[in-house]
């Protein structure tokens, strides 16, 4: 008897909220800033995407994510990336068992509590 692997796809939207998610609960982050592929998904589709401010690319079992940021003033940016890259990676391979190769963060600015 030969024993077959099912292979499961999980899908670039699940990915996204779980980078999403991972990325909100860090110290330092603002929020999600959209980046310019959410800004003609928006355009084209004509609907916010629900993974705003990530891309994701997946190739052979591994995920490479894009997350677009705005840091709270007064927290260290390259500390906060670093804490977002860690996250990001714990969270999306203990809930879907993807190899994350890459956590590229993208500061898009700075929010003062003004």
């Amino acid at each position: 008897m030969t024993e077959e692997m099912e292979i499961i796809e999980v899908s670039d939207e699940v990915i996204a909220v779980l980078a999403v998610n991972a990325t909100l609960k860090t110290e330092g982050v603002a929020c999600m800033a959209g980046g310019i592929y959410n800004a003609l998904s928006k355009n084209i589709l004509g609907k916010e995407l629900v993974g705003k401010g990530i891309k994701v690319d997946q190739y052979d079992g591994k995920v490479e994510i894009d997350v677009n940021i705005i840091v709270k003033y007064g927290h260290n940016i390259p500390t906060v990336a670093w804490d977002i890259q860690e996250n990001v990676k714990k969270e999306i391979n203990s809930m879907t068992g993807l190899e994350v190769t890459a956590v590229n963060i993208h500061v898009q600015g700075v929010e003062s509590d003004d």
